[in-house]
């Protein structure tokens, strides 16, 4: 925008109505903001910003307030994100280091999030889709029935039955078994079901065509199978406590009943993010979400972990989940933004851990957990699937 100055105040409308959520008059934009213009100045510079749409006046008498528009425009240009302190990521370490499984350290993580922030923190697990296999394990449970266990290269574990009246014999399970870790380590599952299959087509007999198949199928559906069950929340609870009224909280609550819902949403914001500036954050604000019940509310997200299963090649691999935080449009989107990107470096560090690939890759939720967000919040909307920072903003007319 050419009006540097009625950035600065857009910028000091939205700081001081996030940390007070009361409308802002143009003495104390003057008064507290130290802008080289008198309060008449400022308040011609508030006039044209409501002209525009980035600000709007609740009474005729009051102050102005953000508008969505507003909010999107601080977002993309004029917000920061202060850094976390060396205290606040050693206890964010410490915290998650006492974790002893992968649902573990994602259910804390959704708690430390909601704790940060104030907020409700969605976590969700490795996408099976971007796993990769580590280990197979097939056990007989009855005459009839085979439990297959597949662990993934996330650590993540699944269990699923197969009944088969013509089951392979102890010795030709586990021969099948070594087969597959040996020639699939490190396949995504849909490519391990790919080659049980070509493996079945050259198999002798018929029982044993049937039984690799079923197998394939069963890695085919796993890579195709996300549940809402792998999905962890928190902080549901302080939405009753906040300063919003029943009739903004109740369909925020029944959205965040629709996990589906959710789920296509953020994940949809951390593969945007991705296109953005390397280690931003996705921001859906009101209307950009699609969601009737988060009109009121934006979405922070960003992905964590980086995908081996040869779906994305390269240093621009696919995240292999996501976490985000969900509050009302007035939220500290600063505090936000850096607690979403430090829960998600962590993320991506223990998925690294459990894939076995020595150091940690770089975070996939921050450059560095105080990097300058005005040039990489990808935007929730249809029409925004590049950076913010290169164009995704609304111009600011003049």
């Amino acid at each position: 925008m050419a009006n540097n100055r009625r950035m600065v105040v857009l910028r000091a409308v939205v700081e001081d109505y996030i940390r007070t959520q009361e409308p802002v008059s143009s003495g104390a934009v003057a008064r507290n903001h130290h802008i080289d213009a008198s309060p008449a100045t400022v308040r011609n510079d508030m006039a044209a910003l409501e002209n525009e749409g980035y600000l709007e006046q609740p009474h005729t008498s009051a102050g102005r307030v953000p508008t969505e528009k507003g909010y999107r425009y601080f977002v993309d240009r004029l917000a920061t994100v202060v850094p976390l302190t060396a205290a606040q990521k050693n206890a964010i370490r410490s915290f998650l280091a006492g974790s002893v499984s992968l649902d573990d350290v994602l259910r804390r993580s959704a708690q430390l999030l909601a704790q940060i922030t104030g907020q409700v923190a969605v976590v969700a697990s490795p996408s099976l889709a971007r796993s990769a296999l580590r280990h197979l394990e097939i056990v007989p449970m009855a005459s009839t029935v085979l439990l297959v266990i597949v662990i993934t290269d996330t650590g993540r574990v699944e269990q699923r039955s197969i009944a088969s009246r013509n089951a392979p014999a102890p010795s030709a399970l586990a021969s099948l078994c070594d087969g597959i870790n040996e020639h699939c380590h490190g396949f995504g599952l849909a490519a391990t079901g790919d080659w049980l299959l070509e493996r079945a087509a050259s198999l002798p007999t018929r029982e044993e065509r049937v039984f690799v198949a079923t197998l394939a199928q069963v890695f085919h559906d796993l890579a195709n199978q996300e549940r809402t069950s792998n999905l962890y929340m928190s902080g549901t609870n302080r939405l009753t406590h906040g300063d919003g009224t029943l009739r903004d909280v109740a369909p925020l609550l029944d959205a965040l009943e629709e996990q589906v819902v959710l789920m296509h949403l953020m994940g949809n914001l951390s593969e945007m993010s991705r296109y953005a500036t390397r280690g931003s954050v996705g921001v859906a604000i009101g209307s950009e979400t699609h969601t009737p019940g988060l009109l009121n509310a934006s979405v922070v997200s960003t992905g964590y972990g980086h995908s081996t299963s040869g779906a994305d090649d390269g240093a621009d691999a696919a995240p292999v989940a996501f976490v985000g935080s969900i509050g009302p449009t007035h939220m500290d989107y600063g505090t936000t933004i850096a607690a979403v990107q430090a829960v998600a470096k962590y993320l991506t560090e223990y998925v690294a851990r459990e894939e076995g690939g020595g150091e940690p890759h770089d975070s996939g939720g921050g450059r560095d957990d105080g990097a300058a967000h005005g040039d990489g919040a990808a935007r929730g909307d249809d029409g925004a699937q590049g950076a913010a920072g290169d164009g995704g903003g609304a111009g600011m007319a003049e």
